[in-house]
């Protein structure tokens, strides 16, 4: 895939920046995606910009405001994030990432790019649908019809937990660099984040495991 171009689907988040990292060693050219959907914190954009400027990445912002409109949730209101047992958390956005993949890759056709990378997975996960490995396998095959194309959606995280994708990016030599500069939390703070939201959580307790397990346990 060394010769080939990919389009990465990214927020700014762990995830995907870790996601970008690797699809920069994986292809001959990368460019970046990011969707403007009304989200909780704006910051997430000039994050996702920053990010990708500083790895050299074309980055594409795409207005996704009608999301806003049709699937109003935590993300996209300044309401309280809730958890309850048996239910979707309060964050679910619905058909975001149908709505994200499909525009992604008619943007990957008009820039020639057949790889489309997203960093959803389902092992260290709230239970969305939309990130689920069956539903990324049956959507890159509707879109593949749908194009009449041989498109690849690539799933690097689906199965590592986040202690693994901070073992990973550590691995690519970035761990720092994802730790400081992306964006995770539902509060909008860079880095390590809040702290208390579930995001902030679930990224802390992979950060903390994985130092526990490299070198005799290192320190947070």
């Amino acid at each position: 895939m060394k010769n080939e171009k990919a389009l990465v689907v990214f927020s700014g988040g762990q995830d995907s920046t870790t996601c970008l990292i690797w699809a920069k060693k994986k292809f001959k050219e990368v460019e970046a995606v990011t969707f403007n959907y009304g989200q909780r914190h704006s910051e997430e954009l000039v994050c996702a910009s920053e990010i990708a400027n500083e790895l050299e990445v074309p980055h594409h912002v795409l207005d996704m405001s009608l999301l806003n409109q049709l699937a109003p949730s935590a993300l996209t209101r300044n309401e309280e994030i809730t958890e309850k047992e048996g239910e979707l958390p309060s964050t679910f956005v619905p058909g975001r990432n149908l709505l994200f993949l499909s525009f992604a890759g008619v943007l990957a056709k008009n820039i020639g790019a057949m790889h489309i990378i997203t960093g959803v997975c389902e092992t260290d996960f709230s239970g969305y649908p939309d990130c689920r490995d069956m539903f990324v396998k049956s959507f890159n095959v509707t879109f593949n019809l749908a194009m009449d194309e041989g498109y690849v959606v690539h799933t690097p995280l689906m199965w590592l937990d986040k202690e693994a994708t901070w073992k990973w990016a550590d691995e690519m030599g970035m761990l720092q660099y994802v730790r400081e500069k992306t964006l995770t939390c539902y509060n909008g703070i860079r880095g390590d984040g809040c702290g208390t939201c579930p995001s902030c959580k679930l990224r802390s307790k992979g950060l903390t495991a994985y130092l526990s397990s490299k070198d005799g346990g290192a320190k947070l």
